[in-house]
C-alpha cells in the first residue's frame, strides 16, 4: 500500500490502465478487499438511509400531524452539525483509527434511527424526538463520512482512486433512485416510523461489514516517517481547524475546486427548494410524471459515474470536472425554458433531468479524487471536513434562500437565479489552474 504522503503517487488517473475502462470499476472491487467491504457497507447503509428519506417526512406530517415551521426545524437540525461541527470534526477524526470511526458511526445511526420505530410502536413517539434524533444520527454520519472518504486512498492504490470514487458515486446514484421508491412501497405497507426498521437494520449490517476491513486508517508509512507525521499533528484544535484550511485555500487547484463545489453547492439548493413546486404548481405535472422526471434524473446520475472515468481519461480531471459543473449549471435554465405544447414542454424538462442527473456525478467523482490525490494523508481528515463544512454549510444557507426568492421572484425565475449563479461558480473553475489539469502527477503537494 502506498504512502499518503508520497508525493510521486499524486496521480489519480495516469497509472492505471483499468481506470479509464468501463470494468475499471469492477476491477477495482475485485481486487481490493478491504475496499470491496468499505463500498458494500456503505451501499446497504445507503439504502436504509433512501427509505428514511421518504418515511421521515411522512412520519412528521401524517402521524404527527407537523407544521411547516415545525418541518422546516426537522431540515435544519439535519444540516447543523456541518455548520457547528464541520471544521473540528476533521481534526477529531485524524486524531483516530478511521474504521473504528466509521463502526461507532454506524453503531450510533442504528440505535438511534432504531429508536423511531420503538417509541412509535408504544405510542411515545413526539415531534422532539426527531429533533433530537437527526440532530444526533448527523453527527454521526458526519464523522463517519469524513472517515470514509480519507480512509478510501489507504484501501486502493493511488491510480485506482478514480474508478473507486466512481463505484461510491455509483451505488450512490442506484441506490437513491431505486431505493426511494421501495420506500414508499415499506411506508404503505407497514407505516411510515415502522419502515425506518429498515433503516436502523442497514447500519448493523454495514458496521458488520466495515468491521472486516483490515486497514484501521494509520498511514502506512516508515516508521521514521510516521513518527514525523504524528509530530505535525496539531496539539491545538484551532491549530488543526487552521491547518485544514490553509490546505484548501493555499493551493491554487483546490482553492478554485473548492470555490466553485460552494457556490454550486449554495446555487443548487436554491433550485431544489422550488423544483416541485415548479414542475407541480408552474407547469402543471401530475404526480406520476414528476415522479417519472425524478427517476429519469437517477438514472443519469448512475449512466454518469459508469462513463465517468472514461470521460476523465479522455478530457483530463480539471476539464472533466468544469464540464460536469457546466451540465449541472444549465440545467436550470434548461428547466426555466419549458414552455409551449405539452409534448415541447415534457421532452425540455426531460433534457434538464439528464443534465441534473449526469453533471453532479461527473464533477463530483473527480472533486473527490482532487483532495484524496494531492493532500497529504495526515491532512486528509482536516480538508474533508473544511469541503463538508462549505459545501454542506452553503447548501442549508441556499435553502433558505431558494424559499426567500421563491416567494418573492418565483419559481421560475429563482431557476435562471440559482444557474447564473452555478455558472459563475463554473467560471472561477475556468479561469484557474484547473482547466489545463490534464494529469494530477503535475500539480505540487501543498
Amino acid at each position: 500500500m502506498r504512502s499518503g504522503g508520497d508525493a510521486s503517487a499524486a496521480s489519480a488517473y495516469d497509472a492505471g490502465e483499468d481506470s479509464g475502462r468501463p470494468w475499471g470499476l469492477r476491477t477495482v472491487l475485485v481486487r481490493h478487499a478491504d475496499f470491496r467491504r468499505l463500498f458494500a457497507g456503505s451501499t446497504v447503509s445507503l439504502f436504509g438511509s433512501s427509505v428514511t428519506t421518504v418515511a421521515l417526512p411522512l412520519t412528521s406530517v401524517v402521524c404527527l400531524h407537523a407544521s411547516a415551521t415545525e418541518m422546516g426545524v426537522l431540515s435544519a437540525v439535519m444540516w447543523l452539525p456541518h455548520l457547528v461541527l464541520g471544521l473540528p470534526a476533521g481534526v477529531w477524526v485524524g486524531r483516530m483509527p478511521y474504521r473504528r470511526v466509521l463502526i461507532i458511526g454506524d453503531v450510533s445511526q442504528m440505535l438511534l434511527i432504531g429508536a423511531i420505530p420503538a417509541l412509535a410502536a408504544l405510542g411515545l413517539l413526539r415531534m422532539w424526538h426527531l429533533y433530537v434524533v437527526m440532530l444526533l444520527a448527523g453527527v454521526a454520519n458526519l464523522f463517519a463520512t469524513v472517515a470514509a472518504q480519507s480512509l478510501t486512498p489507504q484501501l486502493v492504490p493511488r491510480d485506482q482512486l478514480l474508478p473507486a470514487n466512481s463505484a461510491l458515486m455509483l451505488s450512490n446514484a442506484t441506490v437513491n433512485t431505486t431505493g426511494s421508491a421501495l420506500g414508499g412501497l415499506l411506508v404503505a405497507a407497514l407505516t411510515a416510523p415502522i419502515a425506518m426498521v429498515v433503516d436502523a437494520v442497514s447500519f448493523l449490517v454495514s458496521s458488520l461489514f466495515k468491521m472486516r476491513i483490515q486497514a484501521s486508517g494509520r498511514v502506512d508509512t516508515p516508521a521514521a516517517e510516521t513518527a514525523a507525521a504524528e509530530e505535525r499533528q496539531p496539539t491545538h484544535l484551532r491549530a488543526g481547524i487552521v491547518e485544514g484550511w490553509r490546505a484548501v485555500f493555499a493551493h491554487p487547484v483546490m482553492r478554485a475546486v473548492v470555490t466553485a463545489a460552494t457556490v454550486g453547492a449554495f446555487a443548487g439548493q436554491t433550485q431544489a427548494v422550488v423544483l416541485m413546486l415548479y414542475l407541480v404548481r408552474d407547469i402543471g405535472l401530475p404526480a406520476g410524471q414528476v415522479g417519472a422526471l425524478v427517476a429519469l434524473s437517477g438514472v443519469a446520475g448512475v449512466v454518469g459515474a459508469l462513463t465517468a472515468p472514461r470521460i476523465t481519461r479522455r478530457l483530463g480531471p480539471g476539464p472533466a470536472f468544469i464540464a460536469g459543473m457546466s451540465f449541472a449549471s444549465v440545467s436550470g435554465l434548461v428547466l426555466a425554458a419549458a414552455t409551449g405544447p405539452f409534448v415541447a414542454v415534457f421532452a425540455v424538462l426531460a433534457v434538464a433531468q439528464l443534465l441534473r442527473g449526469a453533471g453532479p456525478s461527473l464533477y463530483g467523482i473527480n472533486q473527490q479524487t482532487f483532495r484524496q490525490a494531492l493532500i497529504p494523508a495526515e491532512l486528509l481528515s482536516r480538508v474533508n471536513a473544511t469541503w463538508r463544512f462549505l459545501a454542506f454549510g452553503g447548501q442549508s444557507i441556499g435553502a433558505l434562500a431558494g424559499g426567500a426568492a421563491g416567494t418573492a421572484l418565483g419559481s421560475r425565475a429563482t431557476l435562471v437565479a440559482g444557474s447564473c449563479l452555478m455558472l459563475a461558480g463554473t467560471v472561477v473553475a475556468l479561469l484557474s489552474p484547473v482547466r489545463r489539469l490534464r494529469e494530477l502527477t503535475d500539480v505540487p503537494r501543498p
